[in-house]
């Protein structure tokens, strides 16, 4: 058996996405090896993080200055706002480069197993830009979930009275994909999103 001090510190790893009790373990033992090289390094980043990463209040973004560095660009397009359910898509997104405009985070997805409604999410914020943007694009970057799709619909739903345009990210076959390893749901996608040539 562990201290206590070590099983806590493996009991909060084991917390994190892709990481178990076996997981966490491993990564503690792992640090505790290197102490010098690897351990007191990820406190202090840790520590800096909690103190200077802040939400960006614009669009939702993590960033350590406020607004954020994507809200600050003035290169950026300002009449196109992707949304997106979390920071994570955010940051794929901006990783492509192919987006230029301004996001918007979620927070999350409607669910009414899990009782997330309207309310818990950064809906008001979006209405509100949206509203004070003329001839705007609201483009949906959320995931093809039952969740994805439901918060899509609503949200065109509660845009349909503003003048802007609506999309969402075509779905369908990925790059490289091969079309007898790929769901049903996914070729039927790619169907209906289909394109001339």
């Amino acid at each position: 058996m562990a201290a206590p001090e070590l099983e806590h510190l493996i009991a909060l790893l084991a917390k994190l996405p892709a990481l178990g009790p076996r997981s966490a373990r491993r990564a503690v033992l792992s640090l505790l090896g290197q102490k010098e090289t690897q351990f007191a390094p990820l406190v202090a980043a840790m520590q800096t993080v909690l103190e200077k990463v802040k939400t960006c209040p614009v669009c939702g973004n993590l960033d350590t200055i406020v607004p954020c560095s994507v809200c600050q660009d003035s290169t950026r397009v300002r009449h196109q706002f992707c949304v997106v359910q979390d920071v994570a898509d955010l940051w794929a997104i901006e990783r492509t480069g192919v987006f230029k405009g301004q996001y918007h985070v979620l927070g999350g997805l409607l669910s009414a197993l899990d009782g997330i409604g309207p309310d818990e999410l950064n809906i008001q914020s979006l209405l509100e830009k949206v509203d004070a943007t003329e001839n705007c694009e609201v483009i949906f970057a959320l995931p093809a979930t039952v969740e994805g799709q439901t918060t899509t619909h609503y949200l065109s739903d509660r845009l349909a009275n503003f003048p802007c345009s609506v999309s969402a990210l075509s779905r369908g076959v990925p790059i490289g994909g091969e079309l007898d390893y790929l769901d049903d749901g996914t070729l039927q996608m790619a169907f209906k999103a289909r394109r001339n040539l």
